[in-house]
């Protein structure tokens, strides 16, 4: 059982104690099955006497051990599933940019709620199928004591039950398994759903064609594949029910005709079988969330294995190197890949040196690779060819979390945090509230420890509290992507006109992605880009 394995590897020892303490809580059950079909068949006082110490002896054994397996296990399972969530989240911030826009949000979001939580839900089961496995196998030891000709029936009956439940389960894994898959395509349509909502109600067409043919085809298919998986395991239910009714009817009717049994040991098996039927029925109802575990575990492992294939080195981040001299870019390529080859995109080969104190303009058409070498700029992007030095010295994995911290950017999908953070500075507020009154946002936010009063404003607006953040980092090198793009013209005059003169007074060199030709000439130089190709670099004239 993979979730079995997962556990043991997160703690084999607390794995052991609560697997040992639940066979003991179900084997004190099972226990006491024994002792009342034994005190039902005596009348000596003395040893009613002796089975009812016994009675009470097991019965706080199996809540004794009850409580400790339970409670071991829900201790681990809690550890184990913090361990999981926080090693995914840590996995997918190593792993390269590039790999994780292939992979895709939704694949990622899935994994980090819906497998973690079916995991979750699963583990929480596991030490009660523990005790009812170990009252099943109590109940056999029973069942050899009173007779092994019964058991050696009984365990024909159990390969049957087995044999065709494991068929019904197989089928219906398999079945849930592609449900899980059609549950990654439906995160896609609802993030369609909450960030495209003012497309789809403007559109009538598009709104119904995505209602039909995308989001209700999906959902349709999941619900398919998810009854006939369900069903399937309702099926197993009952069919294992059946075969209890067989064995009992068994009992009752076939076995006195077959080998000579006393009333007493008849009963024995009757109330045996009957005590027998809850804990199967448990262990059969649960199942089918063992099996979605086991499956959202096989997604998560799967995707822990892809994002390790592209893990980034962790390093210790130096201090920065604030008095650099050059920025080179040479030779730097970076390959978009598409399920068509021919339709592949190539940024580069890109030869760029980038110096102190510049405001440099990066310009093109729409689809030139702006934004790509920004994310090679930045470090982002790891290029396919060609090599980045700051200084000489060369950009490796071994210093490209160090590189990336000169950098402080403010991207045209930028994510707004609500709290400051990272920012290690003792007038961190009062300096806040500072550049909030140059950005022209103090009556609408204010900053109190960190912490931003609301970030409910319009997108210009956003933007304006992402450049705060960017200042209040203090980096070496501003990168802005078509920062303008959502500003008001005055404001976006202020922009150009006295913040990026007042970045460069400080020392900084800015980077600026954008198409206002208007303001070309506040550039000291510019970098132009044709279908990911410099078409020229030159100063403005």
């Amino acid at each position: 059982m993979l979730i079995l394995r997962w556990l043991i590897r997160s703690s084999w020892e607390m794995v052991a104690i609560a697997i040992v303490t639940g066979f003991l809580s179900g084997g004190s059950s099972a226990g006491l099955i024994a002792l009342i079909s034994s005190a039902a068949t005596l009348s000596n006082t003395s040893s009613l006497t002796s089975i009812a110490w016994g009675f009470l002896g097991l019965v706080v054994i199996a809540l004794i051990t009850s409580i400790i397996s339970q409670v071991m296990l829900i201790r681990l399972s809690q550890n184990a599933i913090l361990q999981l969530r926080m090693g995914l989240s840590q996995q997918i911030l190593a792993s390269e940019l590039s790999h994780l826009e292939n992979l895709g949000n939704s694949r990622l979001l899935a994994t980090l709620t819906e497998d973690v939580q079916a995991v979750a839900n699963a583990v929480y089961l596991i030490p009660f199928l523990c005790i009812d496995l170990a009252i099943v196998l109590g109940c056999l030891v029973y069942i050899t004591w009173l007779s092994w000709l019964v058991l050696l029936l009984v365990c024909c009956l159990i390969v049957v039950a087995i044999g065709s439940c494991q068929w019904l389960l197989n089928r219906g894994e398999k079945l849930l398994a592609l449900a899980r898959d059609d549950q990654d395509v439906l995160f896609k349509h609802f993030r369609t759903i909450t960030e495209g909502v003012k497309e789809l109600k403007l559109n009538y067409q598009r709104r119904q064609f995505f209602l039909t043919e995308n989001l209700q085809s999906t959902a349709v298919r999941f619900r398919r594949h998810n009854v006939d998986g369900l069903t399937l395991f309702a099926t197993t239910t009952s069919w294992g029910k059946l075969l209890f009714f067989f064995a009992i009817g068994f009992l009752l009717f076939a076995l006195p005709k077959l080998i000579t049994i006393t009333p007493q040991t008849l009963s024995g098996y009757i109330l045996t079988f009957t005590y027998l039927m809850l804990p199967m029925d448990n262990i059969v109802n649960n199942l089918p969330q063992i099996i979605k575990a086991n499956i959202a575990l096989q997604k998560i492992e799967s995707l822990g294995l892809s994002l390790a294939s592209r893990a980034e080195v962790a390093t210790v981040v130096p201090s920065l190197n604030s008095d650099w001299h050059s920025l080179k870019l040479q030779g730097v390529t970076h390959v978009y890949y598409t399920d068509q080859e021919d339709n592949s995109f190539i940024l580069g080969p890109i030869d760029l040196i980038i110096f102190p104190q510049e405001i440099v303009f990066i310009v093109g058409g729409n689809g030139s690779g702006k934004s790509t070498l920004a994310k090679l700029i930045t470090g982002l992007y790891i290029p396919e060819n060609g090599q980045i030095l700051l200084d000489e010295e060369l950009i490796s994995e071994q210093n490209r979390e160090w590189y990336r911290q000169h950098f402080s950017v403010v991207f045209s999908d930028f994510y707004l945090f609500e709290e400051l953070v990272g920012l290690e500075n003792t007038s961190l507020d009062a300096q806040a509230q500072k550049y909030l009154k140059q950005l022209q946002l103090e009556h609408k936010v204010k900053v109190e420890n960190g912490q931003l009063s609301t970030t409910a404003l319009s997108q210009g607006q956003r933007k304006r509290l992402a450049l705060l953040t960017a200042y209040l980092e203090d980096r070496p090198i501003y990168l802005f992507d078509e920062w303008a793009a959502d500003q008001d013209p005055v404001f976006k005059e202020i922009f150009y006109t006295q913040l990026l003169p007042e970045l460069k007074k400080r020392g900084k060199t800015v980077l600026v992605i954008s198409h206002d030709d208007r303001y070309f000439h506040l550039a000291d130089r510019i970098v132009k880009l044709d279908y990911g190709k410099v078409e020229y670099d030159k100063q403005y004239q």
